[in-house]
């Protein structure tokens, strides 16, 4: 950790203050290295995808998990042999993947500025793109921790990375509110005692965090 669905059917209003806890990838900002974005990458450089995606899956977890740099997993799933681009080169377009949410930021913005809530992040990222997105798209003013995959060794949809937040943050699973765009990131949530949000547009989830009594 760095400082820096649907409700829960019980429908209970959160107690004060209330800890928002944000996955960033589908959420806030587009995801960071999707398949569309492999297979996009694999067009313009003309690289064998079945290839890349093979050893891509062999690796992901350990480089989300902080295991291996970004340029050990691009040696491993491209740079193994010579190619006409370079390593830059190939980073800066994965890098360019990223974009905002736009509303969704602004609703965090809004809810940041309540003194009543607190807002965290939850997400699996390697290091190398977890910084750059947290630094380029300035969640570090919003957001006082990150407990992304690659600081704490822990992915979602493992428990594990669910209960070091209520132990490091110190509050009752029932004080906070966990938004992800993916359900089986959210089960384990609930399973714990957190409200959950599966998050679609941002009209529905600033309706359903209104409904569990969070205020901008």
């Amino acid at each position: 950790m760095r400082s820096a669905g649907s409700p829960r059917s019980s429908g209970a209003s959160m107690a004060e203050p209330s800890i928002l806890l944000w996955d960033i990838g589908g959420v806030l900002l587009s995801n960071g290295w999707e398949e569309s974005f492999r297979e996009q990458a694999a067009r313009q450089f003309g690289f064998d995808l079945a290839e890349f995606e093979r050893r891509h899956r062999l690796l992901d977890a350990g480089w989300e998990r902080g295991e291996l740099s970004m340029d050990q997993y691009l040696d491993r799933t491209l740079f193994y042999e010579p190619r006409s681009f370079s390593r830059p080169e190939f980073a800066g377009f994965m890098f360019g993947r990223s974009s905002p949410h736009p509303e969704v930021l602004a609703l965090a913005q809004r809810l940041r500025a309540n003194p009543a809530n607190r807002l965290s992040c939850l997400n699996n990222e390697p290091r190398e793109l977890n910084e750059y997105r947290i630094a380029n798209f300035g969640l570090y003013r919003l957001f006082e921790s990150f407990f992304s995959s690659c600081y704490t060794g822990r992915r979602k949809p493992d428990p594990s990375a669910y209960r070091l937040v209520v132990d490091v943050l110190r509050r009752p699973p029932s004080e906070i509110v966990f938004i992800d765009d993916r359900p089986e990131n959210l089960a384990p949530a609930r399973a714990l005692g957190m409200h959950t949000v599966h998050y679609q547009t941002p009209a529905q989830l600033e309706g359903e965090l209104q409904a569990l009594g969070v205020r901008a």
